[in-house]
This record gives structure tokens, sequence and C-alpha cells, in this order.
């Protein structure tokens, strides 16, 4: 089993989490576990050094990977029209 990263979820993601429609919640909130196992997934886009992104359905997650730390952080959580401003 490969070791995993420790995630950090930013309070305003988490936030931005919990105002999810509940049909969403449960795919997003599993996409994000597994991002612990394999930060960088099939997928997944490099948008910076450290900073990617990858789609579940009409949302995007927005983290960072840290691998001296082992740790993912999420930044932002929200539907794809609005996620880059």
């Amino acid at each position: 089993m490969p070791p995993r990263y420790r995630l950090i979820i930013q309070p305003s993601a988490e936030r931005e989490v919990r105002a999810l429609p509940k049909t969403d919640l449960k795919r997003i909130a599993r996409r994000i576990q597994l991002l612990a196992t394999n930060p960088r997934p099939p997928g997944c886009r490099k948008l910076s050094d450290t900073l990617f992104r990858i789609r579940q359905g009409l949302y995007r997650i927005l983290y960072e990977v840290h691998d001296k730390t082992r740790t993912v952080t999420i930044l932002k959580v929200g539907h794809r029209r609005e996620i880059y401003r």
C-alpha cells in the first residue's frame, strides 16, 4: 500500500463543501478522500508548481500537493463556472 498523504481542508473550502447539494456531496467527499492515497490521479491538471485541479461532475476541487511534508491542502471547491473567479 502506498504511503498516505495528510489531508488539510481550508476553513473556506470546508464551508464550500457544506453548501453543496446533498446529491453531489458524497461523490465530492469521496474524491477528496482519495487524494490522500493518490494526490495526482488520472485526469488531474497541474495549474502551477504545487497547485492542481480535479473535476467531479460540474464541480472542481483546487488543491496543493507538498511532497516533502506529505500533505494535500484543499483550497477551493465549487461549481465550474465560479471556481476560478
